[in-house]
Formats: structure tokens, sequence, C-alpha cells
């Protein structure tokens, strides 16, 4: 052992009620770093990938990668590794906070969940204590009802606690497991996997550090990078001001911000639920601005909120308005209903404002806090809905099928659905298996906005070139954060492309997927990558393990994470078709504003990225590169 992993796992078997702590298979964590990379490793050796998400055998496994828990900006991140009952492809989800330092605090790599407990349980970890507990005292409760009875029954305040809500006890195809009230690892469904073991919670406690093999290295590399991010015009500025929400007006103003289920690229209501507006006065004074006493008290934003370690600070409280409250008050399960919340981020005020052509912000808080309540991904959630408003306004979806008319524009329908759907009730027992499968009930399949079962994010892939491959290859499905093109090509960072062309974007697309591999493995959090990038990183890396890794060898280990979910997903029964885009997408033009007329040209880049990837006409690894790769 040197420095940044712990060594130690732990197993927790929920059919058995047993746990046991064992070595970390070092050899693995050299050449998968962490986080992402060594879930994978272990999730692509212990379980098979034609097994069903909700079978016992299906694992779930937390892991933290070696910056996790220090001092490194944003080292706060941990990763869900397990098959995604949204997707059925290998699932990687990404949560911020503080449970994923704590679970290192405690002396964990990784937490490897087994099996299914025959009643609801939570685990609760303090150190090498480990108890299976029962929690059929807190099944159907919030998560922040489960939170706060946790903290009180373990007599811990410090503890951290990752749960869900109603929505991953019923098997929501899209439910969360949520940290901290308000981190999320959301994407995927990785709740409905936790909910399907009938684990409630894991609530730990760690009194020991994270050991660095060089400290002094350490605190220097650390300290020049937290320089260049409070430096930077992303990290410094716009997001501990406006937060993700920022890129509201500037997405819509590119022609890029899908709106009702993508039928447009612009949508007429962007700068209501924009960060500037929701940050109001409070924003404008953080950026120098005189503002009054009365507009400062108006202001929707209470506060910023960083994760653990985090510099940049991108966390918005907020809370909806007088009058918000009382239109959208949600009486048919009146747990623990509040005006305030954390958010909404970008992604959720797009997928639940203009993707449902929704522009009261009112509405979309009051949503957005229902979903982080409930433990809903938010995006998902959003998409389905919009999915089912263009088929509702169709006349697909017949008005005796539902309480609420799902019209496009309607804050009622989506307040009142996220709720119905967490808890599978009425139509939302519909929209809890997901747009994917919602849009083939009712024959259009074609209206499914997603790639492999995951629904888009908010980035309209037919003005966005490489953001259109990034979304067909990604591993996971549809996901903007495994390759995040839009960085170069609307906010020119590291360097500005023109987002509708295809030249080039292969080379983007494949740099980026293996960059954002070896982020999500060291335990950083992706945003930093705005303004600094790996060579930073594999300072702190060195400095932290003691292993003195070459650029190439880093490069290398982000290429044998990526290639590795691959060869799972293959094995899981995905091929090259699989790696597509929906019909609208590839085939119907944006009809107005400044992208007007563009299609995804996948055709152009797909080739020559399988070309780049080492991969066969079929997207499959070929042997030369599993053998470059040691996958082999």
């Amino acid at each position: 052992m040197t420095g940044g992993w712990t060594g130690k796992t732990l197993r927790v078997d929920l059919s058995r009620g047993v746990s046991s702590i064992e070595d970390t298979r070092m050899d693995w964590a050299r050449d998968y770093l962490g986080g992402r990379g060594l879930g994978a490793r272990y999730l692509f050796e212990e379980c098979s990938p034609r097994t069903g998400p909700f079978r016992p055998a299906n694992k779930l496994i937390f892991a933290t990668g070696p910056l996790t828990g220090t001092s490194a900006s944003c080292g706060a991140r941990y990763m869900v590794i397990t098959k995604g009952p949204l997707t059925g492809t290998i699932t990687t989800s990404n949560s911020g906070g503080h449970w994923g330092p704590e679970l290192k605090f405690a002396g964990y790599d990784l937490l490897i969940i087994e099996g299914k407990a025959r009643t609801p349980v939570y685990l609760w970890i303090y150190d090498e204590q480990v108890e299976i507990r029962s929690a059929e005292a807190l099944w159907g409760g919030t998560v922040w009802e489960t939170e706060e009875r946790i903290r009180r029954e373990v007599g811990i305040p410090g503890a951290r606690i990752a749960s869900i809500g109603p929505a991953g006890e019923r098997l929501v195809r899209f439910a969360a497991i949520m940290n901290d009230l308000h981190r999320a690892a959301g994407r995927s469904g990785v709740g409905a996997v936790m909910g399907s073991k009938n684990l409630k919670a894991i609530a730990v406690r760690g009194t020991g550090g994270v050991a660095l093999a060089r400290p002094r290295d350490f605190l220097a590399a650390t300290w020049a990078k937290k320089a260049k991010l409070r430096t930077h015009p992303v990290t410094g500025t716009g997001l501990p001001t406006y937060g993700t929400n920022v890129l509201m007006n500037v997405i819509n103003e590119a022609g890029a911000m899908p709106t009702r289920n993508f039928q447009q690229a612009q949508f007429e209501g962007a700068d209501s639920i924009s960060g500037e507006t929701l940050g109001g006065a409070w924003s404008r004074q953080r950026v120098g601005e005189k503002v009054t006493e009365k507009e400062l008290a108006s202001s929707l934003t209470l506060a910023n909120k960083a994760c653990f370690a985090c510099t940049i600070a991108c966390g918005r409280v907020t809370r909806v308005s007088e009058a918000g409250r009382t239109r959208f008050q949600v009486t048919t399960h009146p747990h623990h209903w509040t005006a305030a919340g954390e958010g909404p981020e970008y992604e959720p005020a797009w997928a639940l404002g203009s993707d449902c052509g929704v522009g009261d912000l009112d509405a979309v808080l009051k949503a957005n806090t229902l979903c982080n309540e409930l433990g809903l991904d938010p995006i998902s959630m959003g998409s389905t809905l919009a999915a089912a408003m263009e088929l509702y306004e169709m006349g697909l979806i017949r008005p005796e099928e539902t309480d609420i008319p799902l019209k496009f524009g309607s804050g009622d329908a989506l307040v009142g659905m996220v709720e119905r759907t967490a808890y599978r009730q009425g139509f939302g027992n519909e929209l809890a298996e997901g747009s994917m499968r919602l849009c083939r009930k009712y024959g259009r399949p074609d209206l499914f906005m997603g790639v492999k079962g995951s629904e888009f994010p908010a980035y309209e892939p037919r003005a966005i070139q490489g953001m259109g491959l990034s979304y067909a290859t990604s591993n996971r499905g549809a996901c903007h954060l495994k390759a995040y093109t839009v960085s170069t090509e609307i906010l020119g960072i590291p360097q500005k492309t023109d987002p509708r062309v295809t030249e080039g974007k292969p080379e983007i697309v494949k740099a980026f997927q293996d960059a954002t591999s070896v982020v999500d493995a060291s335990g950083l959090c992706v945003f930093l990558t705005f303004g600094i990038g790996l060579p930073e990183i594999r300072e702190e890396f060195i400095a932290a393990t003691g292993l003195d890794v070459s650029m190439e060898e880093l490069q290398k280990a982000g290429e044998r994470i990526f290639n590795l979910e691959r060869l799972w997903n293959l094995k899981a029964g995905f091929k090259a078709r699989d790696d597509t885009l929906p019909r609208r997408i590839l085939k119907e033009p944006i009809p107005g504003g400044p992208t007007r007329g563009c299609v995804n040209r996948l055709h152009e880049m797909l080739p020559r990225y399988y070309e780049l990837r080492g991969w066969s006409k079929q997207g499959v690894p070929t042997g030369e590169k599993l053998l470059e790769l040691g996958l082999l």
C-alpha cells in the first residue's frame, strides 16, 4: 500500500445477513485507478451481464477514487456501478456531497452489496463496525425523513447517509440514490436496484483519514490547482455566481435547447427559468452590483452550497415563492413537503422546464424539490413526461387515462406527475417505466428521445454534432457527462470548434471519453476540468499514491476503463446498431431559429470513431486493441 487508496473493500451479503472486509485488488486499482474504473472491473469479474437488474445476483457497487476525501479541489465524488434497470447497460452513476469521503474515512475503497434482504434494512457503517439493521419503520418514507430518523437512531449527527425514497422502493426505473439530502447518483435507475435489494439506506461515519504518499508535493499541486480554478471565468465566476443553470440562456441562444420533446431547439420561456432569474438580486450582488433590500429579500436563491473540499460551490439552495406554495401544494402524501430545497441544476431545469414547455419557475422548483425528496432522476422524469405530453397532444394517450391533462406548458401536470410517478399511482405507473417503454407501448417508439434506453440530456444533438456522437457511443446510454463536447463546441474550452461540422469530432469525443473516465476514476468532479486538465490531476495522483505514472499511462487507463465497459455491454447483448440516434434527430431538420435545417450526421462520424477506438466495423474491440490495453 502507498497512499490514496485505503486498500480495503467492504462486502455485504444481504441474503445471508453478513459482512466481510477484504483487501482491495491493488493490481486492478493500479490499472483502473479507482471509482468508476475499479468498480467496473469488479462488476465485470463478479456479475454476469445477462443477469436481470432486479435479480439478487446483480451487484450494487459503491466506489471511491484515490483522491476522494483528500483536500484536492472537488475531491468529493463516488460512483455507483451496477446493471441499470432503465437501460440494461453497465451503469456508472456519479454523486458528490459528503457521503463518498465519509466511506473513505471509514476505511474503504469500495462497498459491494450482494443478494437481497428478506425485509427492509439499512446498513450502518462506523469504521470497522458494520451492522445490518431493520428499516421496516423507515420503508415508505421520503429521503429527507429517512436521513433525519437514521441520524436520531444512530445518535451521531455527523453520520452521512445515502438512501432511496418511495421511487426506489417501487422500482421506478429511473429512481436515484440520494445522499446529503440533495446530491444524487441519479441516472439509469441505481435507486431501483437498491430498492430491489430491500436496502433503504447506507449510513456511514468514519474517524480515519486518507494517507498521502508525498504530502508536501500533494499540497503544492493542490494549491496550484485551486489558484487556477479561482481565476478561471467558469469555475471562478460563472458557476459560483449562477450555478450550472447559467447555461440556460447560453444554450438557448445557440439554438441548441431541446424543447417540447425535441420538436424545437429554442424555448421562448428559457430566461424565466434561467440561472440569472433563479438567483435574481442575490446573484447580482455577488458580482458587485448594488441591489435594494427589497430586491434581495425577493431573491429565490438563499445560498451557495458546496460539496466536500469544493472551491467552486455551484449548488443553489432555493425556495418556491409564496404564490407557488399555494398553487403547487402536494397533498396526496403529506409527509415532509417543503418550499425550500437545492437546485435546480441546468439539466433538471431543462428537463422539467423547456422539454415540457413549462416556463413557470415555481413549478420547476417544486418539481425538482419533489424529485430530490422522493428519489427520482429529474432528467429522465422530465424527458419521460415530455414524451407523454407529445403522445397526449397527438391523441395517442387518451384524457381518460390521466387525471391531469398532459399538455405542454402545464405546471400542474409537471408537479402532479412527479408525485404520481414516484408512487406509481395512476398514469404515473406508466411514466415510471421510462420514455422508451412508454413510447413503445403507445406505438411510437420513434418519439423516445434517447439512446440505449436512457433519455437525452439538455443539448440538441442536431445543433451540436459532437454531442450526438457522444450520446450514441456512451456506454451507459445517452449521457452528457461522459464526453462533454459542449465545452469545446459551445463554450470554447479548451478551444472553440464549430458545433455544426463533423470533421474532427470523433477525435474530440474519444479524447473526452477517455479523459472523463480518468476523472471519474480519480474521485474528482468533472466540473473542475473547465479550469484544469489531466496534467494537474496527474500531479495530484502521483503525490497521493506515490505511483509515477506518465501522461500516456494515465490516458491509457481511461481508454482501458471505457473499453472494459464496452466489453460488458457487448456481453449483455448490445451491438453496433445500438450506437444510434432517434429518427427525429437523424432525419427531421430543426424547424426554426439559428440552427434551422440541421440534423445530426452521425453516419459521417461513427466509422471514423470506431477506427480511432481500434474497434471493428461492428463496434467490437479488436484483439490487438484488447492486448494493448491488457484486457486479454
